[in-house]
């Protein structure tokens, strides 16, 4: 039975939530601050964390840091904000998803089930089958400058607009990961419904092109898995 954290300081919302994982099967244990959650998870294993971002005392964000620092295990962040620089800062510190409140429980424990299955059914990452394994970006490849919000290739500034910053960005949270094309339209897109998966296609033919221009070769960072989507990779 997988072991899901709850950080969730408003007890409505927990006692819904709690109610809903454990009718699933999902054995819960709830923390109230981010202190709390990381002393939990320090106390024992734990598959899935659920973390919501707005915590009494530190945010979070600072608690996925935290557990970032020792650990892969899936997160999926919940907030009552949905501005783009929480869902890129969520993404880029290790979150494999998010969901602005108010939500649906049941949609909750669908994007924990599919997580944890992506994640290979415990809280160790690993990649879906026929994916390379995640590895971390080499120094000299791609650099993301988070106060300028700028992506750097091989040292050379890309040109890139807001929504092929946000995209490149998704997937250089997990290099070695494939997103779909509907995962890469809702973590980019503020409004993924008003555009086609076409358009992602378009977005990363324009990335690949400017990863070029930085340096011949750059855009094969960016593959294509056929009928699957898209991921970043630094090898061969």
């Amino acid at each position: 039975m997988p072991r899901v954290l709850l950080v969730e300081d408003e007890p409505a919302i927990a006692d819904t939530l709690v109610y809903a994982l454990e009718t699933e099967r999902l054995e819960v244990t709830h923390a109230l601050t981010g202190s709390e959650a990381l002393d939990a998870f320090a106390e024992k294993k734990h598959d899935f964390v659920i973390l919501d971002i707005g915590l009494p005392d530190i945010t979070g964000l600072d608690v996925c840091r935290k557990l970032r620092e020792s650990s892969t295990v899936p997160i999926l962040f919940l907030t009552a904000r949905d501005g783009e620089i929480d869902r890129i800062l969520g993404l880029e510190l290790g979150g494999d998803d998010y969901v602005t409140k108010p939500f649906s429980p049941r949609e909750i424990v669908a994007r924990v089930r599919a997580i944890l299955r992506r994640a290979g059914g415990n809280g160790e990452t690993t990649a879906p089958s026929g994916t390379a394994p995640t590895v971390a970006a080499p120094a000299t490849a791609l650099h993301h400058d988070t106060s300028a919000m700028r992506i750097h290739c091989h040292g050379k500034a890309l040109d890139l607009t807001a929504h092929e910053y946000k995209l490149l960005l998704v997937l250089l949270s997990h290099p070695g990961r494939v997103f779909t094309r509907d995962q890469l339209l809702d973590r980019a897109w503020e409004d993924p419904g008003a555009v086609t998966d076409r358009t992602v296609d378009a977005h990363v033919k324009s990335i690949r092109s400017k990863l070029r221009a930085a340096r011949i070769g750059a855009e094969d960072y960016i593959q294509t898995r056929r009928g699957l989507g898209y991921l970043l990779s630094f090898t061969a």
